[in-house]
């Protein structure tokens, strides 16, 4: 039986004024803050409080913070994340302004493309029939927008001889170092919506709810990287953003 939520029926709704035809700019009503995070604590997302955007800087005070509002609070976030439903609850009361992550590799990864290309290969993988399960959108239109995919994870199996080493594999870090497809596993973490980006950048929103089933990453693979590298060739400075969705 197809399982149907609250949480999908608020996604479905369109804003106030608007005919509902452009779910893919986040334009559908989102619910409120707490829903949309007890929503993905619920279906398994590892939770942990991140920094806050304040003004075009960041709550934690550093001084030239290099990602302002997109960070964990704690050092420890991978111990801290948790699916606990009051844990979660408490911390969306007791935490008005904070962002919150989720930490990949743990129940989901997350492969991370540039809007554009996402909006492409979307529209190839919903034509071909194939389900591809939660999304959000980060900082769509700018520059740097982002849509991502989230996906059952490859990140702990049962052999630690089954690790297989990717040149995708994104660590918070080396951001810089993977302009096309990002694959967050472990040791990643992405923001989760409602979460507030710098300066005018839109919040983080879905675009697919947390409630659908997380499909296999290598489903989505081929379609994803096929769409960065035509994303890419596309920029002027395509030549400095080359990359290779497999180690030698």
């Amino acid at each position: 039986m197809e399982r149907k939520s609250r949480f999908s029926q608020w996604l479905r709704r369109p804003k106030s004024g608007s005919d509902g035809g452009d779910t893919d700019t986040g334009s559908a009503v989102a619910p409120g803050r707490a829903d949309l995070l007890l929503a993905a604590s619920a279906a398994g997302f590892p939770i942990a409080p991140a920094a806050h955007p304040s003004g075009y800087g960041c709550s934690c005070e550093r001084i030239g913070c290099p990602t302002p509002g997109r960070h964990p609070v704690s050092f420890g976030w991978q111990t801290v994340a948790t699916t606990d439903h009051d844990k979660v609850a408490r911390w969306v009361r007791t935490l008005p302004q904070a962002n919150f992550i989720t930490a990949t590799g743990i129940a989901h990864d997350v492969l991370d493309v540039p809007v554009e290309a996402g909006r492409s290969a979307l529209g190839r993988l919903d034509a071909a029939g194939i389900e591809v399960g939660p999304i959000t959108l980060s900082g769509a239109g700018f520059g740097d927008g982002r849509m991502l995919f989230f996906t059952a994870t490859r990140g702990t199996p049962d052999d630690e001889d089954e690790w297989w080493p990717c040149e995708l594999d994104c660590h918070p870090e080396t951001l810089d170092d993977h302009p096309g497809l990002r694959w967050h596993c472990r040791g990643s973490y992405v923001l989760l919506p409602p979460s507030f980006l710098p300066g005018e950048q839109p919040p983080v929103t879905w675009l697919r709810g947390p409630e659908l089933p997380l499909p296999d990453p290598l489903t989505l693979l081929e379609t994803l990287t096929d769409a960065c590298a035509e994303y890419i060739d596309r920029r002027p400075d395509h030549e400095t953003a080359a990359w290779s969705p497999f180690c030698a």
